[in-house]
């Protein structure tokens, strides 16, 4: 029989009030790299006693070695589920019927495709459970099924978090999600922590740096064929890309293509960096060369840390990234306008540094934890109290 197991406890110092509204936080899995959507689920579950919220994570797997079960900031609990459509799925459902009415929860927020389509619908069908479904991409990761079911279940949830606004017109143009809805939250962050640069520079370098786990979809060949273009006018450029490898054979495939453009002493695959905020206070210029994108956290993290961006006008990057005051949105798959908006930085570090304070002044206007949290919370309370998740106007 399908079960709800405790996987890791939270902070063991807090005392359950069931008078507080409990939040459960659905993902799909918890690999052992973890992705941006990952990384957002633990920071909710982190910040939401601070505004009045009990929570708890459930997920359907977890990487023994995910960071993620390193001190959680709450409860994860583990429902195993290989697959959404046969007899263990049903008894599965079952279980989480239970878990939801045992826990008291009275909110489910999901994130992905299993955790958005059967959660939420095992949520909405057996339980009284507000759901809020929580999109974060384009659909990259979809298949077919997947497009079907979001189209068939659109009026499911009773509010819809796009990550950014192109995300939310995708839900409404393609989903079929009815947009009073769909409301943007964008992921926020604590700019403190980025403030103060912490990394050291070389005398005469230019370094040149990406951050994003190692796939396709990001874009590193484009990064390593524009880098080939950039030193043949700037040879005092290096670059690097911090990233754990998600996909090995794309990984061969850069290091083969570093060596044949005869950039090996330029390039370095910093790997998973455990200090991002000291990686990019090394660098002078971020790049982010993905082919898709819902919205990226790393360029809104080297806005914080005062770098000026240049990024492919894929996803909600150009609503980050203003053109030409914070840094530069260039076609995706276009290595030699990346390189070209890399070169006007790299050759006018005056006008380098002053697109990295405007981004960094931007970062902080509008994406910050509080804007998140206060967005959030509000559309939260106003489901709990039986009114529109958010309000005209």
């Amino acid at each position: 029989m399908s079960a709800v197991v405790l996987l890791r406890s939270g902070p063991s110092d807090l005392t359950v009030d069931l008078s507080i509204p409990h939040v459960l936080l659905v993902v799909d899995q918890f690999p052992k790299a973890l992705g941006g959507g990952e990384r957002i689920v633990l920071k909710l579950a982190a910040l939401l006693p601070r505004y009045g919220f009990r929570v708890s994570i459930l997920t359907f797997a977890a990487h023994p070695e995910s960071s993620a079960l390193v001190a959680p900031p709450c409860p994860i609990y583990v429902l195993p589920l290989t697959r959404t459509y046969d007899l263990t799925a049903f008894k599965a459902a079952f279980a989480l019927r239970r878990f939801i009415r045992e826990q008291r929860i009275v909110i489910v927020q999901t994130f992905f495709e299993s955790s958005d389509i059967w959660a939420g619908f095992v949520t909405r069908s057996l339980t009284s459970a507000k759901l809020i479904w929580s999109r974060r991409d384009m659909g990259i990761l979809r298949t077919g099924k997947h497009h079907r079911a979001y189209r068939l279940m659109a009026g499911l949830p009773h509010a819809v978090f796009a990550v950014s606004n192109l995300v939310r017109q995708h839900g409404i143009e393609v989903d079929g999600i009815e947009a009073s809805r769909v409301q943007t939250i964008y992921n926020g962050l604590d700019l403190a922590d980025w403030m103060a640069g912490s990394g050291t520079r070389l005398p005469g370098e230019c370094l040149i740096t990406t951050a994003g786990n190692i796939r396709h979809v990001k874009g590193h060949d484009v990064f390593v064929r524009a880098a080939a273009l950039v030193v043949q006018q700037f040879p005092d450029a290096t670059f690097s890309i911090a990233g754990e490898v998600l996909e090995p054979a794309y990984y061969e495939e850069l290091q083969a293509l570093v060596q044949k453009l005869g950039l090996s002493g330029r390039f370095r695959f910093a790997g998973g960096v455990s200090d991002l905020r000291g990686h990019l206070s090394r660098a002078d210029v971020f790049v982010l060369p993905s082919r898709s994108e819902g919205f990226s956290n790393a360029i809104v993290e080297a806005m914080a840390a005062g770098l000026p961006v240049v990024a492919t006008d894929v996803g909600g990057n150009a609503e980050a990234v203003s053109d030409g005051v914070t840094g530069f949105i260039v076609p995706s798959e276009d290595p030699a306008a990346l390189a070209a908006a890399i070169l006007s930085l790299t050759v006018d570090p005056e006008r380098a540094k002053a697109m990295g304070a405007a981004g960094r002044e931007l970062a902080a206007l509008q994406f910050t934890t509080e804007a998140m949290m206060s967005r959030t919370t509000q559309a939260y309370r106003n489901l709990l109290e039986g009114r529109p998740p958010f309000p005209a106007g």
